[in-house]
Parts: C-alpha cells; sequence; structure tokens
C-alpha cells in the first residue's frame, strides 16, 4: 500500500467516544476529551476539537452521547436513552489474536464475540491467560483490602483511567486461574462508572 493509499484509508477509520449526560449535563468530559486526542496524536494529528463545542444533550434525562469522529473531523454526534444492562453472569472466552487498543465506532469483532456468551450476560475476554474486559467494560476485583484492574485491558477506559488517578484503583496482571482468590468483582465505563456485582466470584464466572 502506497503512502496516498494508507493515508487515505487511515482518515477514513471511525473512532467513538461515549459519554454520560444526566440531566444535561457532561460528566467526565476532560478525560473522553484527552482519549480522543491521545488517539489523533497516535497518528501525529494536533488539530484537536473541544468535543464540548459539539455536545447539547437534552436536559431531562440519562443519555449516552455517542461522538464519532476521523482523523479529520467529528462525524457524528448522537443521544440515546440509557438503562444500565444487568451484569450478573459472565462467559469466560480465551481470545488471543484480538487488538483494540483505540475506542473503534466499528465494533463488529466485539458483537461477534458477545454473541458467544451464552445464556451468560456478557463476556470476560482472556488472553494468554490474564483477564481484559468484558465487550462493554473494564474490570476490576477486590481482594479483601484494595481493588486491582488489569496492568493490559483491551481498552483503556475513561472511567479506569480516573479512578486510578484517584488511587482507588491499582493495576495488576490478573490471571483466570487466581479469580477465584478474589471477594469481589466490578464492572466499570462511562455510563456505568463502578458497578460491584453481587455475587461469588465463582457465581459470576460461567
Amino acid at each position: 500500500m502506497s503512502d496516498t493509499s494508507l493515508q487515505n484509508f487511515l482518515v477514513k477509520i471511525e473512532f467513538l467516544e461515549t459519554i454520560k449526560a444526566l440531566d444535561g449535563r457532561i460528566e467526565n468530559l476532560a478525560y473522553h476529551q484527552k482519549r480522543y486526542e491521545t488517539v489523533l496524536a497516535s497518528y501525529g494529528v494536533a488539530d484537536y476539537k473541544d468535543l464540548g463545542d459539539y455536545l447539547s444533550p437534552p436536559q431531562k434525562g440519562l443519555y449516552r452521547c455517542r461522538v464519532v469522529y476521523t482523523l479529520e473531523k467529528i462525524v457524528e454526534v448522537t443521544y440515546h436513552p440509557y438503562t444500565k444492562r444487568s451484569i450478573k453472569h459472565l462467559k469466560a472466552l480465551t481470545v488471543n489474536e484480538f487488538e483494540y487498543a483505540k475506542k473503534y465506532a466499528d465494533r463488529e469483532v466485539l458483537n461477534a464475540l458477545y454473541a458467544k456468551r451464552e445464556k451468560c450476560d456478557d463476556i470476560l475476554i482472556i488472553q494468554k491467560g490474564f483477564v481484559t474486559d468484558t465487550s462493554i467494560a473494564n474490570v476490576a476485583f477486590f481482594d479483601g483490602v484494595e481493588w486491582f484492574t488489569p496492568k493490559k485491558p483491551l481498552l483503556a477506559g475513561t472511567t479506569r483511567q480516573r479512578l486510578l488517578d484517584s488511587g482507588f484503583l491499582k493495576l495488576a496482571d490478573i490471571s483466570i486461574n487466581e479469580l477465584s482468590s478474589f471477594k469481589a468483582m466490578a464492572v466499570m465505563n462511562a455510563m456505568i462508572d463502578f458497578d460491584i456485582i453481587t455475587k461469588k466470584i465463582e457465581e459470576i464466572i460461567c
């Protein structure tokens, strides 16, 4: 592929930010702005937009603001009423050859993996024996004293980063074989924040 063809391909890739809005108030925008800028910077782009200039959510209710962008522009901003998905059981699924370090608008592979959850509520993706994420959220585990989140998630989420910055979360390599040693589990993303699953670990993993 020539340099010109590669550049044309790259500028067409669509990325995504999912931002929480409650009663017209945008939450944790600085973390979304930073991730957006980090994505562009990774391709050598320094022409950042201020995401706040593009957001005008409904003034009543809980909404998921979906911001689609490319390396060149903000493509689309849409607002979707949000109801939290109940997650009580996770299907452990080993997927070694899969990379999702950036939040892409195209979720075809993740949706295909999610379809393999069987009777569970979601999947827990395992790579080379270590826990990463669910299909929609980062994860954390409680050892009785502190909460730990995987060092190498599929996607470094904004809520995960915020809780790391605050010192609430610690980083660790978490093997699928040691999950039973933890006392509790939580899932987190921009919409659900930090949600503790009120079941024993052995009851959560299908």
